[in-house]
């Protein structure tokens, strides 16, 4: 069904697997990040292997309809990646997998290889194409949208991990009928993958943050705060951080940690929420541990969100809530150029059913 050799794929090269890539393919299988989200992939990886795959696997899919490339570069004749599709459903749609050498990351590689990939499948007929990355992998995801998939949701627990744990995938397809533009995050990441104004630094929320934002979240004067006003649950903190990256890439949510500018230390959060791209509009949240209060970190942490929110993304209007009680919160907002804007008699759930008032700010471009 699909060529065996010399397919374009913009500046490289798909080709059939040949046993002289063997040594190649097994050094790029190595690769840590390669093994942690290939997780059915041996590890340690062995030329051995890499000729299973290439005269068994590799073959399996040919002779099944699908296909198998290493990416090479045209010019030096380098290995630098495998790209492939399954072979068709029962009902004609098909899947599109990849890895990349880590020696030839961050150019593109993958992007080209799956347009390229997706671009051959369609001609063919194939009226759907389906991916999927695990919700840590964020380079693959971003792929999936670089090379013009949609994102469809998560499936929770579908995929493996080395440990025996069950991780949680996302799922991208494309369709044949879509025009397969790049699809540009409604959130960009921070430039340089931090905000600091010296005093304080913004990192995204990582996995690594869970211990210490769970600790926070669980005191009563924070989760007091929350909706729903309860203490979390250990495994919520985590995938809270687990999955806020790719929250921030879905443009749902863009979770950051506060930190101490010269110790490093986790000091609280701050994230953009509820956003809603129809209206350019997002809502400010924030927490801080008890030991960093009282030193105007949120402050500064507000205004590097805020100028950043204005300044790198389409946000016109930002939003807020506190309760009426909450001064503290309040005047925070003040000093961040925030206004006033009505009170919400009764909108937020308090403790042991209760309902509390809601006063709303709001900041504009």
């Amino acid at each position: 069904m699909y060529p065996e050799n010399l397919v374009s794929a913009g500046p490289y090269t798909l080709r059939r697997a040949v046993e002289a890539d063997a040594d190649a393919v097994a050094r790029a299988c190595n690769d840590p990040e390669t093994a942690r989200f290939l997780p059915i992939m041996p590890s340690p990886y062995t030329r051995e292997d890499a000729l299973s795959w290439i005269n068994g696997t590799s073959r399996e899919t040919w002779e099944g309809g699908g296909a198998n490339y290493v990416v090479t570069d045209p010019d030096t004749g380098d290995l630098l990646g495998a790209a492939g599709l399954k072979p068709a459903d029962p009902i004609g749609n098909s899947e599109v997998g990849y890895w990349i050498a880590p020696w030839a990351r961050g150019r593109g590689v993958a992007t080209a290889a799956t347009r390229a990939l997706a671009e051959l499948a369609f001609s063919r007929g194939v009226p759907r194409i389906f991916l999927r990355a695990d919700i840590e992998n964020i380079a693959s995801q971003r792929v999936a949208y670089a090379a013009g998939f949609r994102r469809e949701g998560v499936l929770r627990g579908a995929g493996p991990r080395r440990d025996g744990s069950r991780a949680d995938m996302v799922g991208f397809a494309r369709l044949a009928s879509d025009p397969g533009d790049a699809i540009r995050p409604y959130l960009p990441f921070l430039p340089g993958g931090e905000l600091t104004d010296g005093v304080v630094r913004l990192t995204p929320l990582t996995l690594a943050d869970a211990g210490d934002y769970h600790a926070m979240a669980s005191l009563p004067d924070v989760y007091a705060r929350h909706v729903p006003p309860k203490s979390p649950q250990y495994a919520e903190s985590e995938e809270r951080c687990r999955h806020a990256l790719h929250l921030w890439l879905a443009g749902y949510q863009a979770g950051m940690a506060i930190r101490d500018a010269v110790t490093d230390e986790f000091a609280g959060d701050i994230q953009l929420a509820n956003v809603v791209p129809p209206l350019d509009q997002a809502m400010i949240g924030y927490s801080l541990r008890p030991e960093f209060r009282g030193r105007g970190l949120v402050t500064r942490a507000l205004d590097l969100l805020v100028d950043w929110a204005f300044t790198h993304t389409r946000l016109r209007r930002l939003i807020a809530g506190t309760a009426p009680d909450n001064t503290a919160s309040q005047r925070v907002l003040e000093r961040g150029g925030f206004v006033q804007e009505v009170l919400v008699k009764g909108l937020l759930p308090g403790p042991d059913g209760t309902r509390v008032d809601d006063i709303q700010w709001s900041r504009t471009r």
